[in-house]
């Protein structure tokens, strides 16, 4: 029978029924349909047209009985799998349809393809669909349908299929997709009818008819889960945004959004809302009580964003813990959050083995945690709060890194301020950078959006324009402020002598009273003995050149020289003191190296030496052994780029990053470039006199370090020294390399390294890998491999470990460039002649 022959009696039947009589007709006319149109042969016009007509008796698709349903998705699903493509406006027919039907009949023909199957005509109507809103048609019809029997099931397939609506189109079309199918296109689309469906929602709640919102909580949730948070909550949070505000209808609808999520996505859509509100009070009006009445939501608010997470901006954190703030129900949720955040900011093992970035993620959480705080909340915890900061502080102060100091310092500070406003306060000294304003002013809350409606997010540096004048003047500094007076009083004040020419001063001299001292003794003689300040200022600042000058005279007095600068205490305000001692140290360590290194190495493990002496002693050894390994000529040391990288000595504050840069510098030169142009000119080679001294300089160090004195425990309480230790090893070692002694010292410090590989703090790991750093660069590949073949595979293994689990940056980062070194060597000896 041809297809449709058998159809007209069914279309005139289908054109003559109506009310009552729309669903049987709508029966007959997909059963003659599905007749004419066998398993795998597309309907034809005809049977399309008799479809439409009698959708169009049926009106509501809702009355339709499971028989019927199913006749009409089989009809849709054989129409869009056909190989055949029937005449006339057949596509109409997918819009006209149940949505839900028609949805799951295109989507079936992208997922399973018949032979034969047109390409490009399913896509099309698919597109169509969602132009012409029919997505949210079928969102809607889903909150309406939710008593449908067996709806959970049809609801769980077309979740799957509008949520990875992209992904079938794509996998189908294998990369031909129309725009409107690629992610940054489609989930704002679905964004903008899951909007629609919520007009929808509010508009039968106020005409007193029951929906649900379920389906869309679930959409939300699985769009969140497959990472698109910023496509789909970019549509949806700027409008709920401005329906919020005064409706409490639409709050309404937003909690129960929220709440009806799936416990399995609700992290991925808490995170996507905290991290899109544009503040806290948008945040409150969107989730409510959330937290509150979800323990999943309560888990990733109080736990997860604050404790385990550290990715977050300050602006996250501002809306997070403001949200906590609003209400009184979540107060305590607040308090609480504080509370665990001062006991991990006062764990002396989370400050040892988290990162630094972690650790300012935290203390910013406590800053903005105690703005916060009211009165009577800060008195009812005053005693916790004063325990949770001495303890703290300890902490901090005890680390070897200067980020954590003085981030132990700040949060201290704000904690004092909080708990003591009106006696002393603790105050500390530390740099005032950008970071530390930024933390401090973390203490006071932001002001509401709606003060100054016409700021741009984040640009207060336009805030003081928009100020009208009289309150522009009060916002600045007392200092900055500027004063009316009357008439009378700024003629008087004119009358001062403000306006006379100053004398050029520029040329003028200081007149010295005391002439500076000619001979080394005499230098001596002032600075042991001496009570006239101004004769020990110039000793001070004469004795480095009077060494230099005077090599043979200097190697007379030179241990007696090393002891006295060694002890040498500022006694006037003298400018630049340490550095003219630290300079006179190492022109006598340099005029007389092996004596001089021999008696300052037996001091470092002396006792009754401060730390800051011994600090002084491993500079002083660094910057020698630098001068003397360098191509110079007697006094002046000249640098030659990469070849001969400049070491500087740590500050107090302590980095290691001076320390790195003359590894990086090293792999610089080792690397072959071409390039066109002149040449540089080779400077002079000259002996390098560190070679016979290296051992003087090295061994004597790396002794004793494990053997605690009654006032210096390098592996105990003194870690800091440690650090420094390590790090001056490892620039020794780095000035070994062609030395005699360098595969002897090389061997030490690897075993050196593996003892104390598994330390607590990052500062004396990233000496460590250091050290590494400059055995693989100093000591000859052959070499290593015949004399430590077994240490440094131990050494490897330890090194992809640091890469994997180690929690500070500086150590994964050191501990790769360790095993490109290795690898690069491996390589070297392959391709080297045999």
């Amino acid at each position: 029978m041809a297809a449709g022959s058998a159809l007209p009696e069914v279309r005139t039947a289908s054109m003559m029924a109506a009310g009552s009589g729309a669903v049987s007709i709508m029966a007959a006319a997909l059963e003659s349909a599905l007749q004419a149109a066998g398993p795998g042969i597309c309907p034809g016009a005809e049977a399309v047209d008799a479809v439409r007509a009698a959708l169009a008796a049926a009106g509501d698709s809702a009355a339709l009985g499971e028989r019927e349903w199913a006749r009409l998705g089989a009809f849709l699903r054989n129409l869009a799998a056909g190989p055949q493509e029937p005449a006339g406006p057949w596509r109409s027919l997918f819009l006209e349809g149940p949505p839900d039907l028609a949805f799951c009949a295109l989507t079936d023909s992208l997922a399973a393809p018949r032979p034969g199957w047109r390409l490009a005509a399913v896509p099309e109507a698919l597109e169509r669909f969602l132009r012409q809103g029919r997505l949210s048609a079928l969102i809607w019809e889903q909150c309406q349908q939710h008593s449908r029997p067996g709806s959970a099931e049809r609801q769980d397939a077309l979740l799957g299929r509008i949520v990875c609506l992209p992904d079938l189109v794509g996998n189908s079309l294998q990369g031909r997709s129309p725009a409107v199918f690629f992610p940054q296109h489609y989930f704002p689309l679905l964004g903008g009818a899951v909007l629609q469906v919520l007009h929808n929602v509010s508009t039968s709640l106020r005409d007193g008819l029951d929906c649900s919102v379920s389906f869309v909580s679930h959409i939300l949730g699985k769009v969140c889960i497959h990472g698109r948070q910023k496509e789909i909550l970019s549509v949806l949070v700027p409008h709920l945004t401005d329906l919020t505000k005064s409706d409490c209808i639409w709050q309404r609808i937003c909690w129960r959004l929220v709440e009806c999520v799936p416990d399995r996505w609700m992290e991925a859509v808490v995170l996507g809302f905290v991290q899109r509100a544009p503040g806290a009070d948008v945040l409150s009006r969107l989730l409510g009580n959330l937290v509150v009445k979800n323990k999943k939501a309560q888990f990733v608010v109080t736990q997860k964003m604050l404790l385990l997470q550290y990715g977050y901006t300050t602006a996250v954190l501002q809306n997070l813990l403001g949200y906590l703030s609003l209400d009184g129900l979540r107060r305590a949720l607040l308090i609480k959050v504080l509370q665990e955040l001062l006991e991990t900011w006062g764990s002396s093992s989370a400050v040892k083995h988290s990162p630094v970035e972690q650790q300012q993620y935290i203390s910013k959480a406590i800053l903005i945690c105690l703005s916060h705080l009211k009165e009577p909340e800060i008195e009812s915890c005053r005693q916790e709060l004063l325990t949770s900061m001495m303890e703290g502080v300890k902490c901090h102060l005890d680390s070897s890194l200067p980020q954590i100091r003085r981030l132990g310092m700040i949060v201290a500070e704000s904690i004092s301020s909080k708990i003591n406003t009106d006696g002393p306060v603790l105050k500390f000294q530390y740099e005032e950078d950008d970071e530390a304003r930024e933390l401090k002013s973390l203490l006071v809350q932001p002001a509401p959006l709606s003060v100054l409606p016409g700021l741009p997010d984040n640009e207060n540096e336009n805030a003081e324009a928009a100020l009208p004048p009289v309150l522009e003047s009060n916002s600045k500094s007392p200092t900055a402020t500027t004063h009316l007076l009357p008439d009378e009083e700024s003629d008087s004040e004119l009358d001062s002598d403000d306006d006379l020419i100053p004398y050029d001063m520029s040329e003028d001299k200081e007149l010295k009273k005391t002439k500076a001292p000619v001979y080394i003794r005499d230098c001596i003689e002032v600075l042991t003995g001496s009570e006239d300040l101004d004769k020990w200022e110039e000793a001070v600042k004469a004795l480095e050149s009077l060494v230099r000058k005077n090599p043979a005279a200097a190697r007379e007095v030179s241990v007696e020289l090393a002891k006295i600068l060694l002890h040498l205490e500022e006694k006037t305000c003298l400018e630049g003191f340490a550095e003219l001692r630290q300079k006179a140290q190492v022109a006598v360590l340099t005029t007389d190296p092996i004596p001089v290194a021999q008696y300052l190495t037996s001091q470092f493990y002396s006792l009754n030496y401060s730390l800051r002496q011994r600090m002084d002693i491993l500079d002083v050894l660094v910057l020698a052994a630098q001068e003397l390994s360098c191509a110079k000529g007697r006094g002046k040391t000249k640098y030659s780029g990469a070849q001969n990288p400049r070491i500087q000595v740590l500050p107090e504050s302590g980095s290691s990053k001076d320390w790195r840069r003359i590894v990086d510098e090293r792999i610089k030169s080792k690397m072959r470039r071409f390039a066109k142009g002149q040449s540089q000119v080779e400077q002079p080679s000259r002996p390098n006199e560190f070679n016979s001294l290296a051992g003087h300089f090295f061994f004597p160090l790396i002794q004793n370090f494990d053997r605690p004195l009654s006032t210096f425990d390098l592996l105990g309480e003194d870690h800091f020294v440690l650090g420094r230790l390590v790090h001056t090893l490892a620039v020794l070692m780095y000035l070994a390399v062609n030395t005699m002694a360098v595969t002897t010292m090389g061997k030490a410090l690897l075993e050196f390294v593996w003892a104390l590989r598994f330390h607590t703090d990052s500062y004396v790991r990233q000496g460590l890998l250091s050290c590494v750093s400059s055995i693989l660069l100093s000591v000859p590949a052959e070499h290593l491999l015949q004399d430590v073949t077994e240490e440094i595979l131990e050494t490897r293994s330890w090194l992809e470990d640091v890469v994997e689990k180690d929690p500070d940056g500086d150590c994964r980062r050191l501990a790769l460039q360790n095993l490109l070194l290795m690898e690069n060597l491996k390589k070297k000896l392959e391709t080297a002649p045999s």
